[in-house]
């Protein structure tokens, strides 16, 4: 099925004058920031062209490396996208700037943007989302019971800081966690930033707490705000966002619909398609599931649970993958130095999930039973 590359073939000598920047050009973007451009795109305002940026990314990392973890991490692709984007006019003259990239374990926080200066006059600032390290998991997990997360924060002063750097009108975005990071950035800016924002894109990004939702920068924002989800999406139906919301088709199942290579795309937009049943289900479990904890417990849950995932001592969980025996040894030693109460919590959390899923199987076929 056609995907993002295919797009980019079909769209090599098209020119931005010629057909508008649309939502497969955004998940382009918002996927290209997955590279680590780590002494390659500068942090200091220094814009290089896209040319040279592969240039210098591929002078210090081995395309044959790159290949190798594809078969792991969807978003290991990334920096092949330069290539396709170089072939045609479309791209050819992007511009890059401002790569900045934190991970800090001990604040949890994994954040990474960077800003692309569009040929058509615009700027698309771009924040990463979750990369598989297990603190880029962990603060996904503590956007259930937190605000105002450290990546959240960062992304905030990011936004304002590009604002402040050019003039250029904006667009924002981001896939998984950096969807949520573009929405929350935007929300957060000044109404004179905000009116400079032309679109803020979500690409199966989970969505926020009530407190976030009634804020007088959110509710400015919120028509500017595109939520984009495949029709089996499980990340980006998490929380609510009030955001318009376009479902579209992919080529992959269940969870790994998350990957945005697998969204089927046409001409000059993505192949629309309809909330699956399998998605409506899960989307009312976990909606469930979470209803049932509050937030102490929430907090108390992820905790624990990281606690054990850390005790392993890998920073990654296809690096636990691959040492499974040794994983599940430690993992299951850690859980038993949890105190008794800890113990309890995540044995009953797991429980209330199965409930769950009970619950909404029973909802899902009440209704399409044409029973309430």
């Amino acid at each position: 099925m056609p995907n993002v590359f295919d797009y980019l073939r079909w769209r090599a000598d098209v020119p931005l004058s010629a057909a508008p920047f649309n939502e497969v050009d955004n998940l382009i973007l918002s996927e290209l920031v997955y590279t680590d451009f780590t002494g390659v795109v500068p942090n200091d305002g220094t814009a290089l062209p896209l040319a040279e940026v592969r240039a210098r990314f591929y002078s210090l990392h081995d395309r044959e490396k790159i290949e190798a973890r594809t078969a792991y991490s969807y978003t290991a692709r990334a920096p092949f996208l330069m290539d396709a984007m170089l072939e045609g006019t479309r791209f050819r003259e992007l511009g890059l700037c401002c790569y900045e990239a934190v991970t800090d374990k001990d604040a949890a926080v994994q954040f990474a943007a960077v800003t692309f200066l569009i040929p058509d006059g615009r700027a698309y600032v771009a924040f990463r989302g979750t990369d598989g390290t297990v603190v880029g998991w962990k603060e996904d997990l503590i956007l259930s019971y937190r605000s105002g997360t450290q990546g959240q924060l960062r992304a905030v002063d990011y936004l304002i800081r590009i604002g402040s750097l050019t003039d250029r009108p904006l667009r924002v975005g981001g896939h998984s966690k950096g969807g949520n990071f573009a929405i929350y950035a935007a929300a957060c800016s000044n109404s004179a930033l905000q009116n400079r924002i032309e679109q803020v894109y979500s690409n199966d990004g989970p969505g926020f707490r009530d407190e976030v939702r009634v804020l007088e920068g959110y509710r400015r924002i919120q028509p500017k705000c595109i939520s984009i989800v495949p029709d089996t999406s499980i990340i980006g139906l998490l929380l609510e966002s009030d955001c318009e919301r376009r479902i579209v088709k992919s080529s992959a199942s269940g969870l790994v619909q998350h990957d945005g290579f697998s969204w089927e795309c046409g001409p000059t937009a993505f192949v629309p398609a309809e909330l699956t049943r399998k998605g409506a289900y899960l989307e009312k479990t976990v909606d469930n599931w979470v209803a049932r904890q509050d937030d102490a417990t929430l907090r108390s849950l992820v905790d624990s649970l990281f606690t054990v995932f850390e005790a392993t001592g890998e920073d990654s969980f296809h690096s636990m993958t691959t040492k499974k025996r040794r994983t599940a040894e430690l993992m299951m030693s850690a859980f038993r130095t949890l105190p008794r109460q800890k113990q309890k919590e995540l044995l009953a959390a797991t429980g209330k999930l199965v409930q769950s899923t009970g619950a909404s199987a029973k909802e899902m076929t009440a209704k399409g039973s044409g029973k309430q």
